[in-house]
């Protein structure tokens, strides 16, 4: 007998489409490729390597067993996909930052800078997803964030730039302001006291500790429960909510829990013919360590994969990309990263990761991001224009189309810092801001995902992300040069002694738009409802579905906002349910009923 629904993957998108599908009583499957970390105490460290080493670290796109090779994609451009598997996603290791998408990205948008905007919008209006934006900050929940010494110094440059100050979640014109996050505040001893076990341990210290590694997967505070980790991943914050629907003294008391299934690697997506269309109806998967495979039928299946695997899986199940756009239109909001050494302490690596933005409406924004000291190195390494005072490389200038890459705004040619310049940069990283640059650019339909022609792995053909050079739109460029510009301005406002511009080429960490929703069936995979144009029976719910870059903004919130709809679109129009958001109220995922309801799954 099919269940009601079968959710692909357990990252940022799929766990909400779970938890509220199951709330309304639906027997739902979820299925992840990678590990169920189920004692974070554990499982996780505050060793750099242990964690983020892209082969053996247990933060990476591979099995359970870390002595088994990473799965690999094929990249034939100078880039890296920092992408995860594992209950909860690439959500381990975000910084829980959870801006909304700028109003200009939406259909409808009638403001001035509305030309500023990609032509590919979200085919409804912004004020339609405040209510699922609402409900999600309400569950996770989404606060404003706790800030320090390297929140002020961001704030001061952020100032000499003429724009004021923004205290509202939406955004309107060119603003700086503290992040909106999904970081638990500090409460009890955290962040009050110098003695580490009253920082760190439960129930001396609740929320946020400020130990600086939000990288490595937030085990703070030590000891706690499981759903009262500060940093609300997926992994502690919808997925309880999924796995105690339905159980007694539950938060969703008329609910059904989720049937959770770790190392689980989706391989097909079966399709029958109903009235002369295919209609999404079975998924197989492949045990990641035993080998076997299973098969179960589902009257609805998610998508929820993310943006590389989605097509993959697509393309690998042989269905239907009529207007040839499975995989196409692969945004990643064109990084950049900027380095300003300053003559105080910055406090740099301590506390929050990320608590302070600029947001520039069609151009993009910048945040400060605060780093431990191995992905500092790796940061000031990650160069697509070569070793700084050395040698550029020109790839900037012939590959991405951007002007040699050299302005008053910062110090010398973009690139690397090497030698000497390198260590006295490193030999303290508490007198650094870094400031990253999120670039609004265009869906483009050569930035994409197909199948490799190298060999495939135990999963079938792998995934090929390509960035062709010299192809990103003149907007894309010139949004990137805007953006750069401003922040080497901000650092050198906020006092800055050096600026040092890196030029990163693609790290595709904010990724999004591979199956993206649009106005028009010429250009988009799902229709408004999320659900596939070409297969009945078949919606997706991560970034992939997110119809652009967003204008900028960090994406979860905006995915998991569009999840949320998506899921009551999927109770409405597939199960004849009522919807939940315009007539309930939402539970906080913090709630004291699923901390107990927790002990009876284990956890």
């Amino acid at each position: 007998m099919a269940v009601d629904v079968i959710v692909i993957g357990a990252g940022g998108g799929g766990p909400v489409v779970a938890k509220e599908l199951a709330a309304q009583g639906l027997d739902v499957v979820m299925l992840e490729a990678g590990p169920f970390y189920t004692d974070p105490d554990k499982d996780w460290t505050h060793l750099e390597n242990d964690a983020n080493n892209p082969l053996t670290g247990y933060f990476r796109f591979g099995p359970a067993d870390r002595t088994q090779p990473a799965w690999y994609r094929e990249t034939p451009q100078n880039s890296f996909l920092w992408q995860l598997s594992g209950v909860g996603g690439t959500t381990l290791h975000y910084y829980g930052n959870c801006p909304r998408a700028m109003p200009g990205v939406f259909m409808g948008y009638t403001g001035a800078d509305a030309s500023s905007y990609d032509p590919r919008v979200f085919p409804f209006t912004y004020n339609e997803l405040i209510p699922y934006y609402e409900w999600v900050e309400a569950t996770l929940p989404v606060q404003t964030a706790a800030e320090g010494t390297k929140e002020e110094v961001f704030f001061s440059g952020a100032a000499t730039l003429g724009i004021p100050h923004n205290t509202n979640k939406n955004v309107s014109q060119p603003s700086y302001r503290a992040q909106e996050n999904a970081i638990l505040q500090p409460g009890g001893t955290a962040g009050r006291t110098t003695v580490a076990l009253g920082q760190s341990v439960s129930p001396g210290g609740t929320g946020c500790t400020f130990c600086g590694y939000c990288f490595q997967g937030c085990k703070e505070p030590f000891g706690s429960p499981f759903n009262l980790k500060a940093k609300r991943t997926t992994l502690v914050s919808y997925v309880p909510m999924a796995l105690t629907a339905g159980l007694a003294g539950s938060w969703a008391p008329h609910g059904k829990a989720v049937t959770l299934i770790p190392n689980a690697f989706a391989t097909n997506i079966a399709t029958t013919t109903v009235n002369g269309s295919p209609r999404a109806t079975a998924v197989t998967w492949r045990d990641t360590v035993s080998g076997a495979l299973t098969t179960e039928e589902a009257k609805v299946i998610v998508m929820a994969g993310g943006t590389t695997e989605n097509p993959r899986l697509w393309l690998n199940s042989g269905l239907p990309n009529p207007n040839d756009w499975v995989g196409r239109g692969y945004t990643d909001h064109y990084f950049d990263w900027l380095v300003g050494v300053f003559p105080d302490d910055t406090f740099s690596s301590r506390g929050v990761g990320s608590s302070a933005r600029v947001d520039w409406p069609g151009h993009g924004g910048l945040e400060q991001v605060g780093l431990p000291p191995a992905l500092q190195a790796f940061s000031l390494m990650f160069s697509n224009a070569g070793m700084q005072g050395y040698y550029d490389n020109g790839a900037s200038s012939t590959d991405f189309g951007s002007q040699g890459l050299t302005d008053a705004a910062w110090d010398g040619p973009a690139g690397r810092p090497m030698g000497l310049a390198m260590k006295k940069i490193l030999s303290n990283i508490d007198r650094l801001i870094n400031v990253l640059v999120l670039t609004d650019d265009d869906v483009e339909p050569q930035n994409r995902v197909t199948l490799s022609a190298l060999n495939a792995d135990d999963q079938g053909p792998v995934a090929k992300v390509e960035f062709p050079r010299g192809t990103r739109s003149a907007r894309t460029i010139a949004n990137r040069e805007f953006m750069a510009r401003k922040a080497g301005e901000m650092l050198r406002g906020a006092g800055a002694e050096q600026v040092i511009r890196i030029d990163w080429p693609p790290l595709i960490l904010h990724v999004q738009s591979t199956m993206r929703m649009g106005t028009s069936e010429a250009d988009s995979v799902l229709d408004e409802n999320a659900k596939s144009r070409f297969v009945d029976g078949l919606y997706i719910a991560d970034n992939s579905a997110l119809a652009n870059a967003l204008g900028g903004p960090n994406p979860t919130v905006t995915c998991q906002a569009l999840a949320t709809r998506t899921a009551e679109k999927i109770l409405v129009n597939e199960f004849g349910g009522a919807p939940f958001v315009s007539t309930g109220s939402p539970t906080v995922s913090t709630d004291p009923s699923i901390t107990v309801a927790l002990a009876s799954v284990g956890l």
